[in-house]
């Protein structure tokens, strides 16, 4: 006889998004059941942001190594290049992510969250079977949180197997690869890209559109440009992929260049990373009665669908597909069950890219607010005049921050950096977007020094007309 459990809420759904919404439900006091199919942390933790931050972290160790052989750098000399054992590199990686994992489980669990593991399929909106290790198990409840998250969109005719990978095998490779091509130069292909290529594998990188990470101005990008190109990493902008051939040890991808020029590039590995897709098929989406936005379930301010009191949030309600974002949602709708007064709508979510050197934006870019029509001031602070930058070796690639505000007000409307490490500024950046603060509220902060966060100040500084240190 199948077992049927009857919980207040069910999350489907074990990543950021849906772990949090559980978490968040235990602790108001919801009876809360979680379906996973997978481990616990979805992409995220398990194949995407958590281990690929592990492997970017090694790759960096592992050039700066490299680096040091002969001349040596800032004193520091080694007399033999270091040597890669990848499958050591992966075991340590794996460390991190099963000690996440069993941290996420830890949590659930001290919230009392009942984690069911196996693959939902849904009968109608608020019933579904999942198929677990020990028989099948019914899930009968009043509301639901769809947290099923995004995957991978392979090329065109070309399923993921073999030399052709995702981003997810990427970060499993047992044996480094000597020839590598990229297709798809956004985030995630470059922060892969990158990472081997420090590693020592020869790169290609193609990419549909005129120019590396198309989201971001020319600004942005340059200090990537400029490390692609010391580091030979070959780059394609303005091509088009026409085919992708596999034989038995190889992989040819077939380019039709910006010049109309076509070209064969041999690779030993293949990474496709040309986006991602809400992942709404496979449990029963069809039998729920939702509306979709496109390939997305679509949602209001409060995450609600068009079906009482089921709900939806992360990368299957859209765009920015960010763990982070997805835990916002998860934890307000787990609130607006418990009665609580919510909505979702946050001034900014930041966005970092992983690359060399990192990039971070919050709020609007230059472009953004000109196809608005909003008239803006800025100031830009180069990291070549911040003294951490020089001592940490960040200060001759070209990195900034740059403060975007309305001329009248002086309203912060976007914050933008890019060099080493700055990632770590991205919460001061989205804090001051969304207290709302001016640019005399940034000018008027002491910051710490010596730190890279004091690029922060001057540029608010240099957009008032009285920068100190340029």
């Amino acid at each position: 006889m199948a077992k049927t459990l009857t919980p207040k809420v069910l999350v489907i759904g074990g990543g950021p998004g849906g772990y949090v919404a559980a978490i968040r439900a235990g602790q108001l006091g919801l009876d809360c059941v979680l379906v996973e199919s997978d481990r616990l942390g979805g992409t995220c933790l398990i194949r995407g942001c958590i281990p690929s931050k592990a492997v970017i972290h090694a790759a960096g160790k592992f050039e700066a190594m490299a680096h040091s052989v002969g001349k040596g750098s800032c004193g520091i000399r080694l007399k033999e290049a270091p040597v890669l054992d990848m499958a050591e590199m992966l075991r340590w990686k794996e460390t991190i992510v099963d000690k996440m994992n069993r941290g996420v489980a830890g949590l659930l669990g001290k919230a009392t969250v009942q984690v069911v593991t196996g693959r939902a399929e849904f009968s109608d909106g608020k019933t579904c079977e999942v198929q677990t290790a020990s028989g099948p198990v019914t899930i009968k409840t009043e509301h639901v949180i769809l947290a099923t998250g995004s995957i991978a969109l392979p090329f065109p005719g070309v399923p993921f197997g073999g030399s052709v990978i995702s981003s997810s095998e990427a970060l499993s490779l047992e044996r480094l690869p000597e020839r590598l091509v990229v297709i798809g130069a956004g985030y995630i292909g470059l922060e892969l890209g990158i990472a081997y290529r420090k590693f020592g594998s020869k790169v290609t990188v193609i990419e549909a559109r005129e120019q590396i990470l198309p989201l971001y101005d020319k600004e942005l990008v340059r200090p990537v440009e400029r490390w692609l190109e010391r580091a030979d990493v070959t780059v394609h902008v303005g091509a088009k992929v026409t085919a992708l051939r596999e034989s038995a040890n190889e992989c040819t991808v077939s380019v039709q260049t910006r010049d109309d020029a076509p070209i064969n590039v041999t690779a030993d590995t293949v990474l496709v990373t040309i986006g991602r897709k809400p992942a709404t098929e496979g449990w029963g989406v069809e039998n729920m009665a939702v509306d979709m936005r496109g390939p997305y379930i679509n949602v209001d301010d409060q995450c609600r669908t068009s079906m009482r009191d089921v709900w939806a949030i992360g990368d299957v309600v859209g765009e920015p597909m960010l763990a982070h974002k997805a835990s916002a949602q998860g934890a307000m709708v787990a609130e607006i069950i418990a009665g609580h007064r919510r909505r979702f709508d946050p001034v900014a979510i930041p966005a970092v890219c992983f690359t060399e050197p990192e990039i971070v934006t919050v709020g609007l870019l230059p472009l953004e607010a000109a196809r608005q029509g909003i008239e803006t001031v800025s100031g830009v602070f180069p990291f070549a005049a911040n003294g951490r930058a020089l001592t940490m070796e960040a200060a001759d690639v070209g990195g900034f921050v740059r403060v975007l505000a309305r001329p009248d007000n002086h309203r912060v409307l976007g914050i933008q950096a890019v060099g080493l490490l700055v990632s770590e500024l991205s919460g001061e950046f989205a804090h001051a977007l969304e207290m709302g603060a001016v640019l005399e509220d940034i000018a008027g902060t002491i910051h710490q020094h010596p730190t890279l966060s004091e690029a922060f100040h001057e540029a608010a500084l240099r957009a008032l007309g009285h920068a100190i240190h340029i």
